[in-house]
């Protein structure tokens, strides 16, 4: 989401007729979009914030004048403490405000002093954003249909930084993509924090599901594959799961968090779900889906956490099996529930857990990427590789894939026989050289 934030964030100032730098110490503007998930993410933000310090310092004694600006999710959190820890840093922008930059940033250099806008506007921000560019040879697109959270999990930062869930109307998110197609594009990822919770309004005034909107994007010609994240295993209803065995365009790979798998501990987080839940979720997945495979999020060591509680995460993880997971050690967010339990777990067994976690992690992820050598997938390249005539593109699962084809191939499904695995991509041979998506390819 902060990659399609940054993205808009650049639209909003090509209007400004400003134009990006490939170095920072050429940019008359420096903003860096946050996150606030992990303490390790904000702290990197004062870290590059002293390093911008140097910049402006250096910039200043050559007459340049230089505006540094946080916008994101650690902006939003930590507001005027920004100001307070960094001076250097001249504005401060919530992810709800970002289409008033030009205003704020006018604020700025008018007034002589820092600003800071952390509300929640009423206003919608996507109406307010113009319409993207055109971006050339450009394979694939994120659109966000949905913001914010209502679920108010005890470890996460989401819904005070990010609002209350919110989901755009269905009419806007098929003229975007409509729009992104005609340029080329060929693979819509569709983002939330809680991307199957949307409802947005349909052009009937109806609201829509996540499915029913899934649906009416696949009918329009020329987009080859849909995806969508980051999921909640509660708002994984029947029909979301039959789109998954019915739309040859929604790839077979779905980023479903569970988090813990103890049920005490999943209480404690306020998950509202299971261990059995997410079993039945899966199972009903796989039967509507063969083909398809996981991604997952989990914690280890979140308060209270036992080691026959973590063991019983390790069990889950054996039972389902996971081609990609992202695994991290609890870590407190100011503000959040679960940062005020009396019994937190120590950092040597937190490291301890994680260890043992991500090895077997990584053996279910090379056990899959060896899965796929000898067979053929359609592949959607997307950019030149490092060596002469390669490409990477994309497998239906999401994987890197590396082949040796022209660099006019952006944005073409093409025939791939996989040829060898690495810890994390793919080698292949061009098998087809027509453009290739349909179900029976990648089986």
């Amino acid at each position: 989401m902060n990659v399609y934030d940054s993205e808009r964030i650049s639209d909003v100032l090509g209007g400004l007729k400003s134009e990006p730098t490939a170095l920072p110490a050429d940019a008359e503007l420096i903003i860096l979009n946050t996150c606030h998930i992990r303490e390790k993410a904000a702290e990197k933000v004062y870290s590059e914030l002293g390093r911008l310090r140097q910049i402006k310092a250096e910039r200043a004694e050559r007459g340049e004048t230089t505006m540094i600006a946080v916008a994101g999710c650690v902006a939003q959190a930590e507001g005027q403490e920004i100001i307070a820890r960094a001076p250097v840093v001249d504005l401060v922008v919530g992810p709800q405000s970002y289409h008033r930059l030009p205003e704020l940033m006018a604020k700025v250099r008018d007034e002589g002093r820092s600003v800071v806008d952390t509300d929640f506007p009423e206003e919608d921000k996507f109406g307010h954003l113009p319409e993207r560019p055109v971006i050339s040879r450009r394979a694939s697109a994120f659109v966000t249909v949905q913001e914010g959270c209502d679920k108010f999990c005890t470890f996460c930062v989401v819904p005070y930084t990010r609002g209350v869930e919110y989901s755009r109307p269905a009419a806007d998110l098929v003229a975007e993509t409509e729009r992104l197609v005609d340029q080329g594009v060929r693979e819509i990822t569709l983002l939330g924090q809680n991307v199957n919770a949307y409802h947005g309004e349909g052009p009937d005034g109806s609201s829509w599901t996540l499915a029913k909107l899934l649906r009416r994007l696949a009918r329009i010609d020329g987009l080859a594959r849909l995806r969508y994240t980051t999921s909640h295993p509660r708002d994984m209803d029947d029909d979301l799961i039959d789109a998954h065995g019915e739309l040859d365009q929604l790839m077979p790979y779905l980023h479903l968090p569970f988090q813990a798998g103890s049920n005490r501990i999943l209480a404690a987080m306020n998950r509202k779900h299971d261990t059995d839940d997410y079993r039945r979720i899966v199972e009903r997945l796989r039967a509507a889906r063969p083909d398809i495979a996981l991604s997952t999020d989990i914690i280890v060591g979140f308060p209270g956490e036992a080691d026959r509680e973590f063991q019983e995460t390790m069990t889950l993880v054996r039972d389902v099996g996971f081609a990609e997971a992202y695994s991290f050690k609890y870590s407190p967010r100011p503000g959040t529930p679960a940062s005020t339990m009396t019994d937190q777990v120590p950092e040597d067994v937190k490291n301890t857990r994680l260890q043992e976690l991500q090895a077997l992690l990584r053996a279910q992820k090379s056990e899959f990427n060896m899965s796929c050598i000898g067979s053929r997938m359609p592949v959607l390249f997307e950019k030149p590789g490092r060596l002469a005539d390669q490409m990477v593109g994309r497998s239906p699962y999401l994987q890197p894939v590396h082949a040796y084809v022209s660099d006019d191939a952006v944005g073409e499904v093409l025939q791939v026989e996989i040829k060898a695995a690495g810890p994390n991509s793919l080698e292949g041979k061009i098998v087809s050289g027509s453009d290739l998506n349909s179900r029976a390819a990648a089986e």
